[in-house]
């Protein structure tokens, strides 16, 4: 089967030679590599250009406007010609077994939609442990997904039925846009959890999306929460725990608000949270 790999990028020309290498280490070769250039100004065009040239797999280079990591990947779905579909943030890399190992688990299991795998981190190129809320699960995934992303996107490998079934990341989501979907997805299909470190992630730089909008990620989350909540699609064990978690974040958030002397919207959030838990009723 066709394995099409996407990387978005958006100035990360230091770090993205890294992951198209461990791309084109895999055991098991894909048979395209699109690189979507976000708008970046720091040569990686030129970067993706140059590893081409020599590259066993076709490498194409898309370019276009900065719009964010929904719309890159987006970009990079809709130009792929591949039935699977892996992804690899830029400032990620994978180690060379994992298409090989991910690929032959889904043709296992033709009846999942997307599989995913255990992850290696790393902060400030120091290995550091994950905690259990971090474990990644197998099979049914919306209510760990609740509280947070759980399915961690570099090591995502998806069927195209997927996105044309559930549609693509929301391009209006800054950051957690892969929350969002995994949510609208989780809450109807499985998920194949492939229990194998195979995924390198690094983290605690300052130029990642969970460390620009730290403080408000969780406005994002709220957002997504409420949508899916809108959408009717959840049945009503899903739609209690999504309610609750609901209310979690717009409580805390609100707590925020007021320690920041924001008290207005603090309460307009936990006005939402007290409302809907009352009324069941949604509030744009």
């Amino acid at each position: 089967m066709v394995i099409s790999v996407i990387i978005p990028s958006h100035n990360r020309a230091a770090l993205l030679e890294r992951a198209i290498g461990s791309v084109l280490a895999q055991r098991r070769a894909c048979d395209e590599l699109i690189v979507v250039d976000d708008g970046s100004t720091d040569g990686t065009a030129a970067l993706v250009e140059r590893l081409a040239a020599g590259a066993a797999v076709p490498i194409r280079l898309v370019q276009q406007p900065n719009r964010g990591a929904a719309a890159a990947r987006n970009t990079g779905i809709r130009l792929a010609r591949g039935r699977l579909l892996a992804f690899l943030d830029s400032d990620d890399w994978w180690l060379p077994g994992k298409l090989a190992v991910q690929a032959a688990a889904l043709a296992a299991r033709p009846e999942r939609l997307i599989a995913h795998t255990r992850e290696i981190w790393f902060r400030r190129g120091q290995r550091v442990n994950q905690k259990k809320k971090h474990d990644p699960p197998d099979g049914d995934v919306f209510a760990a997904s609740l509280a947070m992303c759980v399915v961690g996107m570099s090591t995502v490998m998806a069927r195209r039925e997927l996105f044309d079934r559930y549609g693509l990341f929301d391009e209006s989501l800054p950051c957690c846009e892969d929350y969002d979907l995994w949510l609208r997805v989780g809450c109807r299909e499985p998920f194949l959890l492939v229990p194998e470190p195979l995924t390198g992630k690094d983290g605690g730089r300052a130029d990642q999306l969970s460390a620009i909008h730290r403080q408000g990620m969780d406005v994002f989350r709220i957002r997504s929460l409420c949508t899916l909540l809108d959408a009717g699609v959840l049945h009503p064990a899903q739609r209690r725990a999504a309610v609750a978690e609901l209310a979690r974040k717009c409580r805390i958030y609100g707590q925020g608000c007021g320690k920041h002397g924001r008290p207005e919207e603090g309460e307009r959030y936990r006005a939402l949270a007290a409302r809907y838990q009352e009324t069941g009723d949604f509030l744009s």
